[in-house]
């Protein structure tokens, strides 16, 4: 696989997943459970589900974002994304309205990389522990050609309940991509914070054609 078909597997496995981290999840279980125990209860449901998502696309978004969004630590990733410099100039008003903008276009940006799994096999693997509060738990994903993508999730414990806040996958880490592409925005928006959010799915749209563009070589 070319460097830049690559990149594009990436991004488009991103949700692919996430999409399979916890979701009812119950309080007390470890990093390594919440993720092992929800990966088949989820590829389960789309399974199921797969024409109807295919059918309506705009529920299937909702959907993502009604399973992704209780375990997503959106406040931390928002945060991380725009980094010290500009989260604390940022008004709660502000700060909201990028989480909601932020896990819109991921769910339109990554959805349809969803619903083109095909029974690839996963792996769990056990946890490891930086702190109380913070664990990665490792996974390996097999695609239909016996290539295996290393994944870490970052996780941390939040009221009892471990959540996402990070995914490096094959070494390339996500939240880092999407730091760079807020900065770069903003730079080009003259610091503007209300016009980089409100564009925030222009972005990313446009990191998604790019992505697609290289990796077919155009």
């Amino acid at each position: 696989m070319g460097v830049f078909a690559m990149r594009s597997w990436l991004y488009r496995s991103v949700l692919v997943l996430c999409a399979v981290l916890p979701f009812g999840v119950s309080a007390g279980q470890s990093a390594q459970q919440v993720v092992e125990q929800t990966t088949q209860q989820f590829l389960a449901d789309l399974k199921a589900n797969r024409q109807t998502y295919q059918a309506n696309p705009g529920a299937f978004y909702d959907a993502l974002n009604r399973i992704i969004g209780p375990v997503v630590d959106a406040d931390g990733i928002s945060r991380s994304i725009m980094t010290v410099k500009y989260s604390r100039g940022a008004s709660p008003e502000q700060l909201q309205r990028f989480q909601d903008n932020f896990k819109r276009s991921l769910m339109q940006f990554y959805g349809n990389a969803l619903l083109e799994y095909d029974n690839q096999e996963i792996r769990v693997l056990p946890a490891r522990m930086e702190d109380a509060e913070r664990a990665s738990v490792g996974m390996e994903v097999k695609d239909s050609k016996g290539t295996i993508y290393p994944v870490s999730y970052t996780m941390v414990s939040l009221n009892g309940q471990w959540m996402l806040r990070n995914v490096i996958i094959n070494g390339i880490n996500i939240g880092k991509l999407f730091r760079d592409q807020f900065a770069d925005a903003m730079q080009r928006n003259g610091n503007n914070l209300d016009k980089t959010i409100d564009g925030w799915a222009e972005v990313v749209a446009k990191a998604k054609q790019s992505e697609a563009a290289q990796a077919s070589g155009t």
